[in-house]
Parts: C-alpha cells; structure tokens; sequence
C-alpha cells in the first residue's frame, strides 16, 4: 500500500506527463500534412490560426476586445505547384537536393550554363565578361571554402553574388549556387527578376552543362495573415504579463517538399498553450495575455503590427517573454536580453540552480531575431529564451514532429512558472 508521502511524490511526475502529452498534441496537429507547413499554400497559417484559437477557447482564455484575431495583411510570394530541377539529365528532389530562393519566378525550359569561378567574383572585369556571356542562360557559382576567406571578403562575396541573384539589368536566365552546407530556407514578399537555386555540391556531376526547371509561383499583393491573442485575468490588473510565441512556419515549397516547423515554432507555441492551462487554473499574479503571431518569418510582421496597433496598453507590460525554439534543452537555454535585464536574469539563474533544472542558463545582449524585438523597441522589457543543444534541423524538411525530442520541456516549463512568480 503506497503511503501519502509516496503518492506526493509522484504527483509532480503526472502533472508534468500531462503537460508533455499536450505539447506533442499540439506539435502534431500543428507539423501535420493538413496544416501544410503553416506557410501560405493551401493557407495553411490560417488553419494554424484557427486551431490555436479553438485552443484558447477550450483552455477558458478571454478576447482581448471582441475577437481573438487580429488581422493584418502582408505581401507574399509562394510555389503552390509541382517543382522539377534537372543537372546534367539528373532530376533533384526538392528540399533534400536543393531549395530554390523564395523570391524566385515562375521558370520553364532547358538551358545552357556559364560557370562563374569564385576568382571571377574577386575580379570586375572578368565578371563583366562572363555576366555579358550569360545572357540567356544559368550562372553556375560553384561551392567554396569560407574558412579560406577573412570575415570582409566573405561579406564581398556575398554582396556580389547578392547582385547577380536580384540585379534587374543581369541578362541570364537564372542562377545555381552550389554548396557543401545546409539546406536553409526562408520567405519573401517580393518577386526577384530571375530564380535562383541552391543545390547540394555532387562531384559526380562533373560540369554542370545543361539545367532544365519547371517552376510555377504565386504572387499575393496582399494575403489576409493574422495574430491569435487570449488572456487571463490575474489579482491584480495594473500591470500585464505577456507571453508569445510565433506559430507560423515557411510552408510547402512545391507540392512535395514541406517544412513542418516542429521545434521553430511549434514547440514555442506548444509551451504557449501549457503555460495558458497552467494559469488559466492557477490564477496569476498579474493579468496574463498571451499573443501566438503570424508573420515572424516574413521579417517579425504579426509582431510588428501589433506593436503599432497595440491592443493592450504597451506601458503596462510588466515584463514580456517570447518563446522560439523550445523542443531540445540538451543544453540549456539561451537568454537574449539576459545582460539588459540583468536583475531578471540573475532570478532566472538562481531558480534554475535551486531546483537543478536545466544544464545552463546562458546570457546574451541584445538581438532583434525574433517577436520580443519590436516591444523592446518601445521600452518593455522583454526576454527571448531559446533550448540550446539536441537536434540541429533548421528551416528545413527535417523539423519534424517525430524526431522533436522535447529533452528538456518539463524542466524548461516549471522553470518558467517559478520565474514568472518572481516577476
């Protein structure tokens, strides 16, 4: 027969289960095929949106005025149709092989290449000459050693490929860049004037002599995008807490390649939701909102809408923390903002180490990488924290549900609820 002592201690284990299960829950339906990579192809952010909602209704969260979303609107480009890139005969698989840039155009044929060396882009002369032998086919810029090069040449570099790829009087037909490193996709809400592919580097090919591609995208002028905002009233009302966590990802790149987002940010949002039932049954101290935004991806947009279309008093936030990357822990986290708010900090730390949770809390200054920037901007004082450490798949098709670990999730979660005690 157990004794009260023993059942005590396991009731923390069962609490800290249930919050596990209903982040994986939420990582599941949010990574799911239906969901489309919560990009702008088959509006899968919109499904993202009105699942999140749905959430916050169940859980017993509150509008913040007369409805939980807030629109905005945002120009967007997107590849909604079947891509096909062929090397020298040999069809790539998207996303696996290569990406191709997200502000790229619709593209069909076969072309021949110029290979443009990376001597060639060092030289302006020699680059002149090979732009002008380009016209009408695809610029080959073959991988190189980075490490070769100083941090200004690099930059150099990057200026002038930056320029072949986007400059609207280069007459080719479009780019290749080759690489040795990993595949990192993005978005755009703009149309660049030829496409640009980035495939992974196979000597096998020899020269790259012919490419064929067939490409189709879809531009939006402005495409209806939104933030999800809930909160709970806490004993006192004077001042707000306010947590965040962007849900949107980078979508389908294609019909075939999508881009789940499990750890950025479906995690974030997953400790969203939990911390929204653990207050919702455990009244807070302060009025709690929680915002889920749109946009981040496009350039921090859902974030910076609502900062100039605020729907709560900005003065009133007592502190702010957004969550990104939330699904390893291996080791540790990371404090952006750590050395501003170096009290805050310093209570994070000393909690972590009380109750031995986490590997490290590692500080860091200022960065405006994701949702917490635009309010720190405006003077609130603001954390973005991030897991450090576990799997390393980033923007790209490998950020999935099923190899999300979510190490250290529990920990991470009651760290924070003892830090947001002290706030």
């Amino acid at each position: 027969m157990k004794t009260l002592f023993s059942i005590l201690l396991i009731l923390p284990l069962l609490s800290f289960s249930q919050e596990l299960n209903y982040a994986r829950e939420v990582i599941n339906k949010l990574t799911s095929e239906e969901l489309a990579g919560r990009g702008y192809v088959n509006h899968g952010d919109q499904k993202a949106a009105s699942f999140i909602q749905e959430e916050f209704k169940k859980i017993g969260l509150k509008p913040v005025g007369k409805s939980f979303i807030q629109n905005f609107e945002t120009s967007i480009n997107t590849f909604p149709s079947s891509m096909e890139l062929s090397v020298n005969g040999k069809t790539l698989i998207p996303g696996e092989d290569y990406i191709i840039d997200p502000s790229s155009p619709s593209i069909k044929g076969q072309y021949q290449t110029v290979l443009l060396s990376i001597e060639d882009l060092q030289d302006q002369n020699e680059l002149v000459n090979v732009l002008r032998a380009a016209s009408g086919k695809f610029i080959v810029i073959p991988s190189y050693d980075k490490s070769a090069f100083s941090k200004d040449q690099q930059k150099e570099l990057n200026e002038v490929i930056n320029l072949i790829k986007y400059h609207p009087e280069i007459t080719a037909a479009g780019t290749l860049i080759l690489t040795e490193e990993k595949l990192t996709w993005s978005g755009a809400t703009f149309i660049s004037p030829r496409p640009t592919f980035t495939i992974k580097s196979d000597r096998s090919w020899g020269k790259i002599q012919s490419v064929k591609v067939n490409v189709k995208n879809k531009f939006f002028e402005s495409y209806k995008a939104q933030n999800v905002i809930g909160m709970i009233e806490g004993e006192r009302k004077d001042s707000l807490i306010v947590l965040t966590a962007h849900y949107d990802h980078l979508g389908m790149m294609g019909k075939e390649a999508m881009f789940p987002g499990a750890n950025d940010n479906a995690s974030g949002v997953a400790m969203l939701l939990n911390l929204a039932k653990h207050y919702e049954q455990n009244t807070p101290k302060f009025t709690t909102v929680f915002i889920a935004f749109g946009g981040e991806e496009l350039g921090l947009l859902g974030s910076k809408y609502f900062v100039d279309h605020p729907l709560i008093d900005l003065s009133k936030i007592k502190f702010l923390i957004n969550f990104d990357i939330a699904g390893t822990g291996d080791d540790g986290i990371q404090v952006v903002n750590g050395k501003i708010f170096k009290k805050q900090f310093d209570q994070l730390v000393a909690i972590n180490e009380q109750f031995d949770l986490l590997k490290q809390v590692k500080i860091r200054g200022e960065s405006c990488n994701s949702d917490h920037c635009l309010f720190y901007q405006q003077g609130v004082p603001s954390f973005f924290i991030y897991t450090l450490g576990g799997i390393q798949a980033y923007h790209d098709i490998y950020d999935k549900a099923e190899t999300l670990p979510l190490t250290e999730f529990e920990d991470y979660f009651k760290l924070m609820t003892d830090f947001i005690k002290t706030l």
